[in-house]
């Protein structure tokens, strides 16, 4: 049905609360990059109005380290933007803060906790090789 994938890998190692956190916030990366996945609203039978929701599913996988510094490699190569969160970002409190300790890292030393990416199905499926689904 959909020509692309959208994928989140986490790190298989975080707490409960910082998988959902960091799910959220890569979610809205591709949102903001990619408005048009954005459906209609949602109306209840009683005509009360809800916020829309994505049009496409979205894959949640889990990977441990070394597999998502490879994952965010290959994204690099292909030149796939992603979103990507890294593991000081989880000691800021606002965005000006994330962005300052994010500038601080490349791919080489970057602590990645999650990534997501919106791209072809095959492009989506090789980047993310090695990752499984998150259960």
């Amino acid at each position: 049905m959909f020509d692309t994938k959208f994928v989140i890998v986490l790190r298989d190692d975080l707490a409960q609360w910082q998988k959902l956190n960091v799910t959220a916030f890569l979610t809205s990366g591709i949102v903001a990059a990619t408005p048009s996945i954005i459906g209609e609203a949602y109306r209840d039978a009683s005509g009360n109005l809800y916020n829309p929701l994505s049009i496409q599913p979205i894959v949640v996988l889990g990977a441990d380290q070394e597999t998502l510094r490879t994952i965010h490699w290959r994204a690099l190569e292909r030149q796939v933007t992603t979103s990507l969160y890294i593991e000081e970002m989880f000691a800021t409190g606002h965005d000006a803060a994330n962005r300052a300790v994010f500038a601080e890292y490349g791919p080489d030393t970057a602590k990645v906790v999650g990534i997501a990416l919106r791209t072809d199905k095959k492009a989506a499926d090789k980047i993310t090789k090695g990752a499984k689904l998150h259960g």
